[in-house]
């Protein structure tokens, strides 16, 4: 589903998903099933670890069902992939703005939006100054809010 029209579409978040596990995506996405459509899910990602698009996949699926610990774990694995592919530090923290350039697609702008992500998680969590944290950091790497970060930011305040 493309975000932005709410058309159905063959791309993936974070880029295209291997031809060895295609299959068990599309397998998933109409599986009603969510146990047996999250063991797909987990079965493609074990099976193209590599891919960030497998883990965009599992914490939104894990956070839609309630599973934050999950969703957060999933999220987490993908941030360590995408900084591995962009070429940043495995610390979060670390990163500044001048290392990748995090508003074109690809791994930094992928690794960018699940920082963010992660933010809503521990939100959502009850964490809100580790949500505070992941949010400051994206704000710091995207000060125009090409993330759409101000909505997280406007929950925090809400929560406050």
């Amino acid at each position: 589903m493309n975000l932005f029209t709410g058309e159905s579409s063959d791309e993936f978040f974070g880029g295209e998903v291997p031809p060895q596990v295609r299959h068990l995506v599309d397998e998933a996405r109409q599986e009603p099933n969510p146990q047996r459509a999250l063991a797909l899910l987990w079965t493609a990602q074990v099976c193209a670890p590599d891919c960030p698009s497998l883990y965009y996949l599992l914490y939104k699926f894990h956070a839609r069902h309630g599973d934050t610990a999950q969703a957060e774990f999933a999220a987490l694995k993908g941030l360590d992939v995408a900084a591995k592919q962009a070429g940043l530090p495995a610390i979060w923290q670390e990163v500044d703005a001048g290392m990748a350039n995090f508003q074109s697609p690809g791994p930094a702008r992928f690794w960018l939006f699940t920082l963010k992500a992660l933010a809503f998680i521990r939100l959502r969590r009850r964490d809100p100054f580790g949500a505070r944290a992941y949010l400051r950091k994206v704000q710091e790497l995207d000060p125009t809010g090409g993330t759409g970060a101000s909505v997280i930011d406007a929950l925090l305040k809400g929560a406050a």
